[in-house]
């Protein structure tokens, strides 16, 4: 019986290690959309789409933009 809690602490460890991973990577992004917004608009604020948009291939959209 006593295996049983260290297996459970092994496996919980391991979960809680892959949450703390996922949790800055997808997460936030998600809880902060405003914060994202204003720093992709700041990055490419003086790049022109069709510029550097290579030819025959649709001009990139905002991702946030869904419908």
């Amino acid at each position: 019986m006593a295996r049983l809690p260290r297996t459970f602490l092994v496996f919980g460890g391991f979960v809680g290690l892959v949450g703390l991973a996922l949790y800055p990577i997808y997460f936030r992004p998600l809880m902060h959309l405003e914060d994202y917004r204003k720093e992709q608009a700041a990055n490419r604020a003086g790049i022109i789409q069709e510029d550097v948009q290579p030819p025959g291939l649709k001009v990139w959209s905002d991702p946030f933009g869904r419908k």
